[in-house]
């Protein structure tokens, strides 16, 4: 009976507790969020990528943190711009041709705290997924889309406002 009440009081000691909710983000000061569109302007364009990439991008901020979307003059501002998406043979077989092709996407992003003193972020990220050469783009481009512009959101989001 003894060992079964020190066993309940030790795990009830033992708990831990995570919070995924906007980790480096001082609510009392920061209120608000401002996300701009992010133009595509990359060399090769493919025309749903910076809607898919806006939308995605706003839900993030939006469903994980606290922070209310403005229109303008947010206490986060992020901006940017899709600078690249790429596709490249890549693992060449013994008959010179591609045995698979990989589509990189690069966006530019500047994330700016007005309320708070060395938080803010201007820089590139990049994802990338490569697929069986013998499938064309047109075929893949739209799953791809969707997993590369996930892990993009992920790496910006991170590197802004989650503590990790």
């Amino acid at each position: 009976m003894t060992g079964v009440v020190f066993l309940l009081i030790f795990l009830q000691a033992c708990s831990v507790s995570y919070s995924f909710q906007g980790g480096k983000l001082n609510y009392d000061i920061v209120k608000t969020i401002t996300i701009q569109d992010f133009p595509n302007r990359a060399p090769l364009v493919y025309p749903p990528l910076s809607q898919a990439f806006d939308q995605a991008l706003r839900s993030r901020y939006i469903e994980q943190t606290r922070l209310v979307p403005v229109s303008n003059n947010g206490d986060i501002e992020i901006e940017g711009e899709i600078t690249g998406y790429d596709v490249q043979g890549m693992a060449v077989k013994e008959d010179a041709y591609a045995s698979r092709t990989r589509l990189t996407i690069t966006v530019r992003v500047k994330y700016t705290n007005h309320k708070e003193l060395n938080s803010d972020v201007d820089q590139s990220f990049s994802a990338s997924r490569e697929f069986d050469a013998a499938r064309s783009i047109d075929e893949v481009q739209d799953a791809l889309i969707r997993e590369i512009v996930d892990e993009l959101i992920d790496q910006i989001y991170n590197a802004t406002v989650a503590n990790w």
